[in-house]
């Protein structure tokens, strides 16, 4: 029933719009017009004015005409650069979508839009009992997962969320991701020239280096992993480093292993500031929590049914990523992230299947149907 065609036309189209974090204004006035022309009442939250963008949350709302467990589809409309006036191409011969190698393809997450989409307008079309269903386009989720986290939840009405927001290729549920900690790290030192009287001086680079020299960083075990990956600081090649500002994250499974490591990293650097006579002003935020749910759960077990209705066989996994799943999550919402199939995620050699991205949309409507 799902027209693949339109699909992958529409995919095409969404992709040309561009929707950088913070800047999705035109792409959720798009998106609004096409969900009220399918018949969803359709609004926007005030989630853009808390966290600076342009526009809120997406969030559109189709009555039900049948009893049955109320759904809510959701995907991210942001996407990372570079992702500005992207070129994607069709490749017949290997039956994917790309960029033209300049950009990112932005199928993360506007295949997982497309497909809700497509599937929205197929039930429609064929008059397909359903249940109430909801569809949430958020922002700014590659930023800190702001438009999750201010949804207007009072509008929100679901018993199960399915986010279409990961890789691999359509069967893949997760079920576990990591918690995360953002670690913003300040070394003052003191400024001395350095040819003249570099005795005189506290080198914050030096502070620094001796710190990580002490570290565990990078994969820590099989679920944790911690990365120190942003350092600015220095105004000139003459003068010892007075400031430094380190900008780093630790992630894990499981949030007693996150604590233990973030509080490794920090008293690697008070021990290096001790012994440089430093000063630090450290800044942790925990910027979501972990998710672990149970395979029994019935929005996996509904999950995998509508993955077998289309002869796809669907198994459980763990990410080391984040998604707007970890919010809902949290907040007591059963709901799973589901792969659509991007490949190649934030990069220029970013493609999506054209078949993971056909069934993607069809398991909706599975969904929907065993609902």
């Amino acid at each position: 029933m799902t027209n693949k065609k339109r699909l992958i036309d529409e995919f095409i189209q969404l992709v040309k719009i561009n929707s950088l974090t913070g800047k999705e204004k035109n792409l959720a006035d798009f998106l609004l017009e096409k969900l009220s022309e399918i018949g969803f009442e359709v609004t926007t939250d005030n989630a853009g004015q808390i966290a600076g963008g342009e526009t809120g949350n997406v969030i559109a709302t189709l009555k039900g005409n049948r009893p049955g467990k109320k759904l809510l589809f959701t995907a991210h409309m942001d996407t990372v650069e570079p992702g500005l006036n992207i070129n994607p191409i069709i490749d017949e011969e290997k039956q994917i979508i790309k960029s033209d190698g300049t950009t990112i393809l932005g199928s993360d997450d506007k295949a997982g839009i497309a497909a809700i989409l497509e599937a929205m307008r197929t039930l429609r079309e064929n008059n397909i009992s359903h249940p109430d269903i909801q569809v949430v386009f958020s922002i700014w989720e590659e930023n800190g997962l702001l438009g999750a986290k201010n949804l207007d939840y009072p509008k929100i009405n679901a018993d199960y969320i399915y986010v279409f927001d990961m890789d691999g290729s359509p069967g893949r549920i997760i079920t576990k991701a990591p918690a995360q900690d953002k670690i913003t790290v300040k070394i003052i030192g003191k400024a001395a020239h350095a040819g003249l009287n570099p005795e005189s001086g506290i080198s914050a680079l030096m502070v620094a280096s001796h710190a990580i020299e002490n570290m565990k960083l990078l994969r820590i075990d099989e679920e944790t992993t911690a990365n120190f990956g942003i350092i600015h600081g220095g105004t000139g090649t003459n003068s010892v480093m007075s400031e430094l500002t380190l900008y780093g994250e630790a992630r894990s499974l499981n949030e007693e292993k996150l604590d233990k490591q973030t509080n490794h990293m920090i008293e690697c650097l008070k021990e290096a500031a001790d012994k440089f006579g430093a000063q630090l002003e450290i800044n942790v935020d925990r910027l979501y929590g972990s998710i672990d749910i149970d395979e029994n759960d019935e929005v996996v077990k509904l999950a995998k049914k509508a993955f077998s209705n289309i002869n796809i066989d669907a198994y459980t996994d763990s990410t080391g990523g984040a998604s707007d799943v970890n919010v809902y999550a949290k907040k007591g919402y059963k709901s799973v992230n589901l792969a659509i199939g991007m490949t190649n995620a934030h990069s220029v050699n970013e493609y999506i299947k054209i078949e993971d991205l056909y069934n993607s949309s069809r398991v909706i409507l599975e969904l929907i149907k065993e609902a």
